[in-house]
């Protein structure tokens, strides 16, 4: 099912999208989170059909990587834009994700820039053995 071009949600997603200051970037599910969503797939579909009048480039995938199939394209507008990128987990392309970039969206509605990458303190409980509210998993 493909979302119409008029739709509120479409044109939401894509404001946001245009308010990403060069140099930062946020992920789909932030840009979801701001419109009081979770739906990250659907922001990427907006994207998808929407997106190229935008800097699509400044919307990343979770883990920090650029949109699939347009690594080298954002790449030369990461480097324009003087978007920090990391080295340390360098894929076969020798360079990674501009997660220091980030932006997390706040409670009032607007994104607000960030060095820390979304998610992070919730990783290490998992790591722990522990869920995200600190209990004990199952099976742990």
């Amino acid at each position: 099912m493909r979302i119409a071009p008029d739709s509120p949600f479409v044109t939401h997603v894509l404001d946001i999208v245009d308010s990403i200051p060069p140099g930062r970037v946020m992920t789909y599910g932030d840009v979801a989170a701001v419109l009081g969503s979770r739906g990250a797939r659907v922001v990427g579909q907006v994207m998808s059909h929407y997106g190229s009048d935008v800097p699509w480039w400044r919307v990343i995938r979770a883990g920090g990587h650029p949109p699939l199939e347009h690594e080298a394209r954002a790449l030369a507008h990461y480097r324009a834009e003087g978007t920090p990128l990391l080295n340390a987990l360098a894929p076969a392309t020798g360079w990674t994700t501009p997660r220091r970039a980030g932006r997390r969206p706040d409670p009032s509605g607007t994104a607000t820039p960030t060095l820390a990458p979304p998610g992070r303190a919730r990783c290490r409980a998992r790591a722990s053995g522990r869920g995200a509210r600190g209990r004990r998993r199952r099976g742990s």
